[in-house]
């Protein structure tokens, strides 16, 4: 998914929410709105299209949202695997380190991934939003140790007070690469047989 622009609203009134997607879209020629509740009661508005439209949706999101808007993002210039990343697509690969930034709202892990995407050598391993993460985000990313390093350092300076945790793990072991690798929910891929 090639765009210029990206911009993601977080609401914490699912009303205003809806209310402030209606008038972005209203007021701007976006080229794709993309919205839904998430956990814990959130609203997210997505909106991706030329700089100039997103920003006057932003602007007109910021207007109706006011107190209910908890967190937000402006990127004007998206790098294409946050775009990749938030399709479901994921980079199912095994490197030397895995970096992993948790962050209290999806809008600061937006913005962690684009910032240590387009700052070191990684790939983008995951960028999982709010569902089944009790309204975090979370951001993987792999690569060498200090390419990890320098992602995971950027990614977490551009939204420090959203930090929830950071890790940098040198050569996780081959069973937990099978896990983080899957879709990241516990019980959703036991293979097992019960006794």
């Amino acid at each position: 998914m090639d765009f210029p622009a990206l911009a993601l609203l977080e609401f914490n009134s699912i009303a205003t929410g809806i209310m402030a997607g209606d008038a972005m879209v209203k007021r701007a020629p976006v080229s794709r709105i993309q919205a839904g509740t998430v956990q814990p009661g959130h609203y997210l508005v997505l909106v991706i299209g030329d700089v100039a439209s997103v920003q006057e949706a932003v602007q007109a999101g910021k207007e109706i949202g006011q107190t209910a808007l908890r967190d937000m993002v402006f990127l004007p210039n998206a790098h294409p695997e946050v775009g990749r990343a938030l399709s479901g697509e994921r980079q199912v690969q095994e490197t030397d380190a895995l970096g992993v930034v948790e962050t209290q709202t999806a809008a600061a892990a937006i913005h962690a991934a684009d910032a240590g995407v387009k700052g070191a050598e990684v790939l983008l391993l995951q960028l999982r939003l709010a569902d089944g993460l009790g309204g975090k985000g979370l951001v993987l990313f792999t690569g060498l140790v200090a390419d990890v390093e320098t992602a995971v350092a950027l990614g977490t300076a551009v939204a420090p007070t959203q930090l929830v945790r950071q890790a940098i793990i040198p050569q996780l072991h081959t069973d937990m690469w099978e896990n983080v690798n899957r879709h990241g929910r516990f019980g959703g891929h036991f293979t097992w047989e019960p006794a």
